[in-house]
């Protein structure tokens, strides 16, 4: 299994770009939001990709951070979701917007994605609510890694402020804030459905807030109305 890649740009097409790594291009499939991040011909890049195998194909598809490869996962598990409208979702909402709507039950933001329909979109919604506060909470330690764990070829040691790197910052950051207002929550005794539906309904009126404005944002959603 390919799970990483890190190498040089020698062209991109609307939806794919050819990496070349010490001599071998590798075709990896992105989503528009990801193709939109990633740098130019030329410069370096590195990406977290996922192998889809069948008989007939085998196809490399990229994402700029391990939250985004997780979400891709879960998505393409969902009957009627396969790669390409995995990836349009992905591109629409990106792996922040994926959870949140996912979590709130919001129908409407997936079914927004290019060729998905309302019904694939509920189901999307119903077979992945349950799992959305996992994912939610992994982003911080998803996150972390990524951090924690840069690039060990050589290809990047000419180009040290690689725009790829930049791009992930900010959505690696959003995750590890939201993974610590749930653990907080949780810590506090409410329930990983509950909490993740306010982290995520507080990130999405607030996404640059810390953890300390997030975690007072969701405990106002959380307290009792009346």
């Amino acid at each position: 299994m390919i799970g990483k890649i890190t190498g040089r740009i020698d062209y991109r097409a609307s939806d794919h770009l050819l990496i070349d790594v010490r001599g071998v291009g590798y075709m990896v499939y992105c989503s528009d939001r990801t193709m939109a991040a990633l740098p130019g011909i030329g410069e370096a890049v590195t990406l977290y990709t996922d192998l889809l195998v069948r008989e007939d194909l085998l196809q490399l598809f990229g994402f700029t951070s391990l939250l985004e490869k997780e979400w891709h996962r879960l998505l393409m598990g969902v009957q009627g979701i396969g790669a390409k409208a995995s990836l349009a979702i992905l591109g629409a909402l990106g792996a922040e917007g994926v959870g949140r709507a996912v979590t709130l039950g919001d129908v409407t933001a997936i079914k927004a994605a290019k060729g998905v329909g309302p019904k694939t979109a509920q189901r999307v919604v119903i077979e992945l609510k349950d799992k959305a506060p996992a994912v939610m909470a992994l982003g911080g330690t998803l996150a972390q890694a990524a951090s924690g764990a840069p690039a060990s070829d050589e290809v990047l040691e000419d180009s040290p402020s690689a725009p790829a790197t930049a791009a992930v910052a900010p959505v690696a950051a959003a995750a590890s804030v939201q993974a610590e207002a749930l653990s907080a929550l949780s810590n506090l005794g409410y329930g990983p459905g509950e909490a993740a539906s306010a982290v995520a309904q507080a990130s999405g009126a607030a996404p640059e807030a810390d953890t300390a404005a997030l975690i007072r944002a969701a405990l106002k959603l959380l307290a009792p109305k009346g």
